[in-house]
């Protein structure tokens, strides 16, 4: 359990880092009391509405019948009952979280600017016209052979490919935003009130991936309450602390995304029936981030000494 919210705990944080820059972008330019409120109501907001409410949400609606509370509090339940449908969506709800996040990956090896961590990645970055053509394949092959199994499991991947697409949308929304407010001058014409109220909806946008994410570790919705709580709080430290500290590890955001993929498949093989260790979401989320964040150090060290020597 403590290994599974830690890997919650870290997975969240490092998969925020895009989050935590336009944050800390729009607070450089807010009055105190407003960051203050930001780090305090803000982070509640961030952890019961949406950290909180959001996995809650996502198995209710897989398990109905449970209604709200129910969805919150069943995998803790020994109703027999309860737990059999949960364990019943769980191939469901793994394969839409499989496919999302699988699709997370694909658009930005594709299409997304990178610093270039790995040999092929630059290549895949030139082959963008791919992308489409690349992730209906995917989701037709992992169609064909869920059909097989069960229809619900294949549905489970369509809905997470249009989740997918709606996310995105929004997410290129707020960053299309965010860089209108850059070419205005910055949000200097924002009130305080209104900077807050993008900042919880930029949040609650960038979250999902973090959430959709959590399933590959656990599906008990007060532990995933925890591990994301506790990676939201050190995001908003990392927003006022050290953000321009972290933004020299440039590889970092290579690291979230391999780790995503690696959920990705997790949840994917889970959904098909493989028996996969509880420990090898977390072990695996901290083995990747880890070699990125060395192979970070490491071009920071270098490129610091090529400077001492110029």
């Amino acid at each position: 359990m403590t290994l599974t919210v830690l890997g919650l705990a870290f997975f969240e944080g490092i998969t925020s880092l895009d989050n935590a820059i336009i944050n800390a972008e729009i607070l450089s330019k807010m009055s105190e009391r407003a960051r203050k409120w930001f780090l305090l109501w803000g982070l509640i907001i961030a952890v019961f509405l949406v950290r909180g409410a959001l996995p809650g949400l996502i198995l209710f609606v897989a398990n109905p019948a449970l209604g709200p509370i129910g969805a919150f509090t069943a995998t803790l339940s020994s109703d027999p009952s309860v737990v059999a449908a949960v364990e019943a969506s769980g191939p469901i709800l793994l394969m839409g979280g499989g496919v999302f996040l699988v699709f997370l990956f694909f658009h930005w090896l594709f299409m997304e600017e990178k610093q270039f961590g790995l040999p092929g990645e630059r290549f895949f970055k030139s082959q963008s016209v791919w992308f489409f053509a690349v992730v209906s394949i995917f989701l037709a092959v992992i169609t064909w052979y869920a059909i097989n199994m069960d229809p619900m499991v294949a549905f489970g991947g369509v809905v997470g490919s249009t989740a997918f697409f709606i996310v995105h949308g929004f997410k290129q929304n707020a960053e299309q935003k965010e860089m209108e407010l850059r070419e205005q001058g910055g949000s200097e014409g924002l009130s305080d009130v209104s900077k807050l109220l993008y900042l919880e909806v930029i949040d609650a946008t960038f979250s999902i991936d973090g959430v959709v994410g959590a399933f590959a570790f656990t599906l008990a919705v007060p532990l995933i309450l925890i591990g994301n709580g506790i990676g939201a709080f050190l995001v908003r430290e990392l927003t006022i602390r050290n953000i321009e500290n972290i933004k020299k590890y440039v590889f970092l955001k290579n690291g979230a995304m391999y780790s995503i993929l690696v959920l990705g498949a997790i949840m994917i093989l889970d959904s098909f029936g493989y028996d996969i260790p509880s420990w090898l979401s977390p072990i695996s989320t901290f083995m990747v981030v880890g070699f990125f964040y060395w192979k970070s150090y490491a071009h920071l060290k270098n490129n610091g000494d090529s400077k001492k020597k110029g």
